[in-house]
């Protein structure tokens, strides 16, 4: 999508046209060596709209948006306002309205390849392994209320911003691979110059471990939550069509070998595991298809938790954590 169409679609989203129907953007200038946009708006207001999008993410990489050098405000504040519209709706462009503030300047990390089952809790409990965090914030989706899968941080202490970069990029999570650096450098540009930064980063390789630990390695058995309740499970057809539709939703992702659905007792009491679905399949692959594709869905309006569970302990018959 080219810088114009991008800007476009994102005004529109969040109610920054201003003009009237139609585009925003009238033009762009491109000076692709030097990696950065012109982005003219065909109103005064309009273009302080676009300036509550800064950060941004934009082929993959966030975006910072100001005013040209020869800006002058004072100027500029006769023609309109200057300011972006507070009432804009940032969150269906992935934004957080007001996190520019502590979460800007220089040292503002970028976060991104952020696996679904990661939770919002584990981020911040890896990220604060390298110390106490002044501003976070993980970008969710505003229908849903799910991860976007990107987030950004600032550290109290600006001196381990580089450290945390240098040991966390790159890591392995699940099926996704983190993707961490200062917000302002594009994949391109490499601060690495600093060898003792990368030096430090490298010691941080207990650190990587305990990473590791904290996400779930995939098993062949994927559990759901809130997929099914229990009063949906007492009745012996309603109980047979339930575990032909999730075994007919779980063969889309791979050779599913068991479905497992626990009911409550004869009357009616609770027993281990009611109110999940297990599904296993026959190799990781399956699973992790699985897991990615359920995550997330709505069933009977209820928002499906899809996590990997113990092989283990579903051969035994143990269906309860």
């Amino acid at each position: 999508m080219s810088v114009g169409a991008f800007f476009n679609q994102v005004m529109a989203a969040i109610g920054g046209n201003t003009a009237g129907p139609g585009d925003a953007v009238v033009n762009v200038y491109i000076n692709h060596e030097k990696m950065f946009a012109f982005v003219e708006m065909r109103s005064v207001e309009e273009a302080s709209n676009a300036m509550a999008l800064d950060g941004i993410i934009f082929e993959g990489a966030p975006v910072k948006v100001r005013r040209p050098t020869d800006y002058n405000p004072a100027l500029a504040a006769t023609l309109g306002p200057s300011q972006p519209n507070p009432n804009l709706n940032l969150a269906a462009a992935g934004l957080t309205p007001g996190s520019a503030g502590v979460l800007d300047g220089p040292d503002r990390i970028f976060v991104g390849g952020i696996p679904q089952f990661f939770t919002e809790e584990k981020l911040r409990e890896l990220l604060e392994m390298f110390g106490p965090l002044r501003g976070f914030s993980l970008v969710k989706d505003r229908e849903t209320g799910n991860s976007k899968g990107y987030a950004f941080c600032v550290y109290q202490d600006p001196a381990v911003t580089d450290i945390a970069c240098a040991a966390l990029n790159g890591i392995k999570m699940g099926d996704k691979t983190f993707t961490v650096r200062r917000a302002n450098q594009s994949v391109a540009q490499a601060r690495p110059e600093q060898e003792n930064v990368l030096l430090q980063g490298q010691q941080q390789v207990p650190l990587q471990k305990l990473a590791y630990q904290m996400v779930p390695l995939p098993t062949k058995v994927v559990c759901l939550t809130q997929a099914v309740s229990p009063d949906e499970l007492e009745n012996d057809e309603e109980y047979v069509d339930i575990v032909e539709d999730m075994r007919s939703e779980g063969e889309k992702y791979g050779k599913l070998v068991n479905v497992i659905i626990p009911r409550p007792g004869p009357g009616g009491e609770p027993s281990p595991g009611v109110g999940k679905v297990f599904l296993e399949y026959a190799d990781t692959e399956g699973s992790s298809k699985a897991r990615q594709g359920m995550h997330g869905r709505k069933f009977g309006g209820k928002e499906v938790v899809a996590i990997y569970y113990p092989e283990g302990k579903f051969a035994q018959g143990e269906y309860d954590d």
